[in-house]
């Protein structure tokens, strides 16, 4: 990944950690939680593809994992954002712009789905069975409700800043208009002289006429 991809996808990472952690964890929501995180990784993913978004997925697991007030072993969510990253890249167009809302809300679904069915398989795995005395059918359809519900207001957003990030549309903007500019001017000048000099030479040209006719003149006398 380059410089300025891992610059913004650690800092939107830690920013949406620490939304989660401290403002959406607190809200005591029935079910599932949530998950800013996960689509702060969706919304990288679909602009950045599947290798990007393996990556952004394992390193805000990671970061997730040991994030207090973490009860799980570190690195089971790092491998399961690893893994929804992954996928989810796959999803991203061929030209990085997506034509409606559509596919990123049913990639948010399938993720938030995808997410909880994985973490509860990994815990079972681990000799974690939380998710069955809470409910994983209730789990399920709230966290599947709570993404889809906050993915408008982030997933967006956060396409945006990466596509800004990649492009650097402001850059581009600037040098074209000071390339206009430069343009214009150098126009407006090379049109100014062109002009000049045309003008001198009418001038020249009529100074030689009425000179030669004052010479005929005199001579006719």
């Amino acid at each position: 990944m380059r410089f300025n991809r891992m610059l913004l996808a650690t800092t939107l990472v830690v920013v949406a950690l620490v939304i989660q952690v401290s403002v959406l964890a607190r809200l005591h929501l029935p079910g599932a939680v949530p998950d800013l995180v996960l689509l702060t990784v969706v919304g990288l993913a679909l602009v950045y593809g599947h290798v990007g978004g393996c990556l952004v997925g394992f390193g805000a697991g990671l970061l997730s994992d040991l994030a207090p007030p973490a009860d799980h072993a570190a690195g089971r969510y790092a491998l399961v954002l690893c893994v929804i990253g992954y996928l989810a890249g796959l999803a991203r167009p061929e030209n990085g712009r997506l034509k409606s809302a559509t596919g990123p809300m049913v990639v948010v679904v399938a993720a938030a789905v995808g997410s909880t069915l994985l973490y509860a398989s990994v815990g079972a795995l681990v000799g974690d069975t939380a998710a069955r005395h809470v409910g994983l059918g209730s789990l399920l359809f709230t966290a599947a409700l709570y993404d889809l519900l906050l993915a408008p207001f982030v997933v967006p957003g956060i396409m945006a800043l990466a596509r800004r990030a990649e492009n650097d549309p402001l850059a581009e903007t600037s040098s074209t208009k000071a390339a206009d500019v430069s343009s214009g001017w150098l126009s407006s000048g090379t049109g100014l002289r062109i002009g000049s000099q045309r003008g001198l030479r009418v001038k020249a040209a009529k100074a030689r006429v009425a000179r030669a006719g004052r010479i005929k003149g005199v001579k006719r006398l």
